[in-house]
């Protein structure tokens, strides 16, 4: 299990994450979503002790990573936004380095290099230049060094970023399958994609987290914003009357009449979808109003993100501000990184 204590990151005086807290459980994929700027990569940094943190606390496997970052770094896989590459290498011979930087034994380097490479596909391309690959190859290649050492947790940024729609499917598979031993952090913006392959969300914006969840709970804690579409033929007064007074029902609008008596209507719900539908096609019925269409648009996980990260976040009060202000100085002065800047 990897643990997130209160983690914050300042750049100057600009807070990039603020004291965020989470858990990665074992043989769990879990997607890290929020739009650009969020501090997706900047938190992912700090995981992996790439960037200092200015507060807060990450537990891996029970070691501290700012106690022990040797010991800590062994059990991690990690796969940036960029991937760390060298192009004058050739692609076996760059993973052969990262097994020596990663302690692999040496009697078992040959072995291992073999086994990540038949694994993300690259084979046929182990004698190349990695300056001669393809964007697609180069994040292979990227996502092989992660896997080097059989390393316990895996965090990857953006790992399908430059794949064709093939490839796309093939590292989705490769994650999924990895979950057997491995633990995994999983950033995308493809939010189809999160869906697919996740077991929890944690969703942040602007540094703060704005839920933390399964995809499944996430949806339906969004059962207000469900939306039911409904065709019928009739009187059109009869039907917009039944349909604005049963129980459950936020808003009504008309779509424009199709002629022959057929009439299209969207309708806000408020309450159990199922229960309300029901509700309405008796009543609909019963009043000689023939129902030629009814379907539910129910919410899923891009309906849910933009939701999320649109939501105002409560303010700190100006207490909190005033004392937040001298941490900031202090962490910018001691780790160097008053100029860098965050994701893009």
């Amino acid at each position: 299990m990897i643990t997130i204590e209160n983690l914050t990151k300042f750049y100057g005086k600009h807070r990039a994450v603020n004291d965020i807290s989470f858990t990665i459980n074992d043989n769990e994929i879990l997607g890290f979503l929020g739009p650009n700027g969020a501090g997706k990569s900047t938190t992912m940094n700090m995981i992996t002790g790439y960037l200092p943190m200015s507060a807060g606390k990450v537990v891996i496997n029970g070691v501290d990573i700012t106690q022990d970052p040797v010991k800590a770094k062994r059990d991690i896989g990690y796969l940036p936004e960029i991937p760390p590459v060298y192009p004058d290498m050739k692609v076996k011979e760059y993973l052969n380095f990262c097994a020596g930087l990663k302690r692999v034994p040496l009697g078992k380097k040959r072995d291992e290099v073999k086994r990540v490479m038949e694994l993300l596909k690259i084979t046929d391309v182990s004698g190349k230049l990695i300056r001669n690959l393809s964007k697609g190859y180069k994040q292979r290649v990227g996502f092989a060094q992660a896997l080097i050492g059989n390393p316990k947790f895996l965090i990857l940024d953006e790992p399908t970023v430059g794949l064709d729609p093939n490839q796309v499917i093939e590292v989705r598979k490769i994650i999924r399958d990895l979950k057997k031993d491995h633990s995994v952090i999983f950033s995308s913006h493809i939010l189809s994609e999160v869906s697919e392959v996740c077991d929890r969300v944690v969703i942040i914006n602007k540094g703060d987290i704005r839920a933390i969840d399964t995809i499944e709970n996430l949806e339906k804690s969004f059962n207000s914003q469900l939306v039911l579409h409904i065709k019928v033929k009739g009187n059109k007064t009869t039907a917009a009357s039944i349909i604005e007074m049963t129980k459950g029902i936020k808003e009504i609008t008309a779509i424009d009449d199709e002629g022959s008596d057929i009439y299209s209507f969207t309708v806000d719900l408020d309450g159990d979808a199922d229960a309300i539908r029901n509700v309405l096609m008796a009543e609909l019925l019963k009043n000689q109003v023939t129902i030629l269409e009814i379907y539910t648009d129910k919410p899923n996980l891009e309906n849910v993100f933009i939701e999320l990260v649109n939501r105002p976040v409560k303010k700190n009060t100006l207490k909190e501000l005033l004392e937040e202000m001298a941490p900031a100085e202090d962490a910018a002065e001691s780790d160097g990184s008053s100029e860098e800047k965050e994701e893009k």
